[in-house]
């Protein structure tokens, strides 16, 4: 049996819930809402058959609206539903009130998904059962519905999931590391920290793992974190004991040392954690090797939807790569990125909504750039320029939707173009 909410948000429960987005978030709403006994009503901006357009005739129907990350606090159907008296709640922190077991929360510009996937193999090992859920595909919701109580919840946190909690309040709270990123949504950096921030916030101080980079900015903005929350996670001497690992060396490395720090909180065996890290695989497209072709290696790391990303897989090489970037716009200092990478770039092949601008860029800093209407003829015409001995390397730096369904989709459609060379 689920757990009683307090009793104001009980309250609103007597009438219809209003759930904003017909996604998986959504979707795992009405799951949660049907296990509940309450009923459910699905809007959704697209307006097709999974849901409806909200108006504010709508607004007296429901006294709660749980909406998905993909709904920003200032969203107009939002702002109706508030003045109109209405309770709003992230999916997130609907789930939460429904929650009694632990819950680990993993957030990060880079490293989160990776980190949410290890520590669940980590304690799965040690037969702690556990989870992923969260910004994996996986929604709070639906694992709230599903999962037994005894599971631990090792939950990935957007900053679009951070920003508006009340109710959550992880056991533990892992933040990887901080750089530019998702600033087409939020108004600066400062207001991108302070989303994440919310989430510490909502974390026992005694609970809080930071990565340097992360301290460096919160340092800089006057917030404080205990000592205990301090994890010296850049520039460290690597483990020889991790060697064969994907944590043998950085940015991998930064992932090992937080969930080394809560590990060992947490009273775990420090050798069953290495243990394993050597048995643990990457997710696809994270910085995979895919094969070699006329002898150039080619690299999909699709997942790379930032310039912190992009910056650490192209670190990996000695020498300049052949690089395949671009896609949609998440704001930042475009500029500042190329200059960053042009030392790393033998020749870009630009695709998606960021070509022409990112071509502006890579001429200014000197880097040959060919701009290409699709994956396909990136790959090929990379093909025509290599010389055995190149990497090629698709690490796109922005989000897939202007031509993809997803980073997945993206990833697999580098990967059966390559296969098809």
């Amino acid at each position: 049996m689920l757990p009683q909410p307090p009793s104001d948000i009980a309250a609103r429960l007597t009438r219809p819930v209003a759930v904003f987005g017909a996604g998986v978030s959504g979707q795992g709403v009405l799951a949660l809402l049907a296990a509940l006994g309450v009923r459910g009503v699905l809007y959704d901006e697209k307006a097709d058959d999974a849901g409806k357009i909200f108006a504010l005739a709508e607004t007296a129907l429901h006294g709660l609206v749980v909406f998905s990350p993909g709904f920003p606090p200032e969203h107009r159907w939002l702002a109706a539903a508030r003045v109109a008296g209405c309770t709003c709640l992230g999916e997130l922190d609907f789930a939460s009130l429904f929650w009694r077991g632990e819950l680990v929360a993993i957030t990060g510009t880079n490293g989160k998904t990776t980190l949410t996937e290890f520590l669940v193999h980590a304690l799965n090992s040690v037969s702690r059962h556990a989870h992923v859920t969260g910004n994996v595909g996986y929604s709070f919701c639906r694992f709230v519905v599903e999962q037994a109580p005894e599971t631990v919840a090792v939950c990935e946190v957007s900053s679009f999931q951070a920003e508006t909690l009340r109710y959550l309040k992880p056991t533990a709270t892992l933040w990887t590391n901080f750089a530019e990123d998702h600033l087409e949504r939020h108004r600066g950096m400062e207001a991108y920290f302070a989303a994440k921030w919310q989430l510490i916030e909502q974390t026992p101080a005694s609970a809080r793992f930071c990565g340097t980079s992360v301290q460096s900015y919160a340092q800089k903005t006057g917030r404080t974190l205990p000592c205990s929350s301090t994890i010296s996670s850049e520039g460290q001497a690597l483990d020889p004991r991790l060697d064969g690992s994907v944590f043998a060396a950085y940015p991998q490395y930064e992932n090992f040392l937080l969930a080394l720090a809560w590990w060992r909180q947490a009273g775990l065996p420090e050798t069953a954690l290495f243990s394993a890290a050597l048995s643990f695989r990457l997710g696809q497209h994270r910085f995979t090797r895919v094969g070699e072709k006329r002898g150039v290696t080619f690299w999909n790391d699709s997942k790379a939807t930032n310039f912190h990303a992009v910056e650490a897989a192209l670190g990996h090489f000695n020498q300049p790569v052949l690089w395949i970037g671009g896609g949609k716009a998440k704001g930042g200092d475009l500029g500042a990125f190329v200059q960053r990478i042009s030392r790393k770039v033998r020749q870009a092949f630009l695709i998606g909504e960021t070509k022409q601008i990112l071509a502006t860029h890579c001429h200014t800093c000197g880097v040959p750039a060919i701009i290409c209407a699709t994956l396909e003829e990136a790959v090929h015409t990379a093909m025509t320029l290599a010389v055995p001995g190149d990497q090629l390397v698709l690490s796109p730096g922005f989000a897939s939707f202007d031509m993809f369904c997803g980073y997945d989709d993206r990833g697999r459609q580098f990967e059966a173009i390559v296969e098809s060379l």
